[in-house]
């Protein structure tokens, strides 16, 4: 087995799997994986010893009783087992990330908020101080509802580590390029790439390219998996082998090195004497992966109409009323619009869901003006909402050939719940003020008379 080393003192495996160098095709798979040969137990998981010394020790990812085609676990072979510390948990205080309930009364959450991008700085910002926390919903003690974010990182974690107990993580870069070190590999991420970073994963990021800016989706609740697709039938949407979870990797370093852990909205912080990330090999299905968003087949209609944007859903994470997701992440990328007789940009509505959309690139077809890359937009459950004026009149005239949507990809984080602002969201953010003001010249065009004006 050939093996090299990462810029970060990693070594990985690079031949598991013959197509892609460090990662393994496939969504929910059981991988197995090893960075040297013989250090992956075969035909048990917890033999008497372990060869080279490792220590196995199971990450699960779900209850013991899951039924089995939900059970989620893994099993690691490390250096160290992960419970050596040396120095007890005490609480630290990280301002701008919030878990929910984060209900602050002196902001109103009722309405529809579009804000510019969040700014990047020169200040050393790290994947914990960047963090910004623009709305929560939910109970992260009930493990129910999300958080979103946008992160703001110009400096690489430096014998430090991370990791969520509360959530898993879909991470939506926009600008620049991180490295997720994790336990189970590594993991580059760009823009119009996403990654996945499970609960209780311990990893380091790092900068690749600078300043990074992106939004993250905190799901609290059932992990994120790839939503049926019913009449569609075995293809399109996100194909399973799109998805890319990282070979084994490890480190077998003696540094002075802290982890800080999230559990239950509240922030901890222990020493350790070494690199966590000491797993010389892994079997299971409980993993980080990331995906290129640029493989996401759309679907749409081929006549007349247009379906609901669900047919635009990448990943669910399911609740506990079948048919309405916890979260759903909902792509919007270039694709033909063939519709004849249709009003083809999204309609006016009101949603039991609650929408948080953001901008990767380019224009979105509902609303010219004003959402532009790296901004976002909040229209909250059962709050109307829709295309502005100019893309009314020019929706409702247009000559109705077949066109291509060229130049945009944008996202939804959409879930059951109502997203609260945060005091940031509303107060240090940069919230276009005029927002509303888009469809404050929407004309009346009813006369009392038939036809189609």
């Amino acid at each position: 087995m050939t093996r090299h080393e990462l810029p970060s003192g990693m070594v990985r495996a690079t031949d598991t799997t013959g197509t892609h160098e460090g990662y393994m095709p496939g969504f929910g798979n059981d991988f197995e994986t090893e960075a040297l040969p013989g250090a992956l137990p075969q035909g048990m998981n917890s033999p008497q010893k372990v060869n080279y010394g490792l220590y196995g020790e199971q990450l699960s990812g779900t209850a013991f009783t899951a039924p089995s085609h939900q059970n989620e676990r893994t099993w690691c072979y490390r250096i160290r087992p992960s419970v050596k510390h040396t120095s007890r948990f005490r609480r630290i205080d990280v301002p701008y990330w919030k878990s929910a309930p984060n209900i602050d009364p002196d902001v109103i959450s009722l309405g529809q908020y579009r804000w510019d991008p969040v700014p990047t700085t020169d200040a050393g910002l790290t994947w914990i101080t960047g963090m910004r926390t623009m709305t929560t919903a939910g109970d992260v003690n009930t493990q129910a509802g999300m958080a979103a974010h946008i992160y703001l990182v110009t400096e690489s974690m430096e014998d430090a580590y991370f990791y969520s107990a509360d959530s898993e993580l879909l991470v939506v870069p926009q600008q620049g390029r991180l490295r997720f070190a994790t336990e189970l590999g590594v993991i580059d991420v760009a823009p119009q790439e996403i990654a996945l970073i499970p609960r209780g994963l311990v990893y380091r990021v790092e900068v690749l390219e600078g300043p990074c800016r992106g939004f993250v989706c905190e799901n609290y609740g059932q992990k994120f998996e790839l939503p049926g697709r019913g009449p569609i039938g075995a293809n399109c949407m996100a194909n399973r082998r799109d998805f890319k979870t990282p070979v084994a990797a490890f480190e077998d370093r003696d540094a002075p090195s802290t982890v800080t852990v999230k559990w239950c909205g509240q922030f901890h912080v222990t020493e350790i004497g070494h690199s966590p990330l000491d797993v010389v090999a892994w079997h299971g299905n409980y993993a980080p992966c990331k995906y290129d968003l640029s493989t996401y087949c759309p679907v749409g209609a081929i006549l007349f109409d247009h379906p609901d944007p669900s047919i635009f859903t990448v990943l669910t994470a399911p609740s506990g009323v079948p048919g309405t997701a916890n979260i759903d992440f909902v792509l919007f990328r270039e694709r033909w619009m063939v519709m004849e007789d249709t009003f083809r940009p999204p309609w006016y509505h009101k949603n039991v869901m609650s929408e948080l959309m953001g901008n990767i690139y380019g224009q979105y077809d509902a609303k010219p003006q004003g959402f532009v890359p790296g901004g976002m937009s909040l229209h909250n459950m059962m709050l109307p909402h829709g295309p502005d004026r100019e893309a009314f009149e020019k929706a409702s005239n247009a000559d109705l050939k077949p066109e291509k949507l060229d130049d945009t990809m944008s996202f939804m984080f959409e879930t059951r719940f109502p997203q609260h602002l945060t005091a940031f969201a509303a107060n240090e953010a940069p919230l276009q003020d005029d927002y509303i003001d888009c469809w404050a010249d929407i004309e009346k065009k009813f006369d009392g008379t038939p036809g189609v004006k």
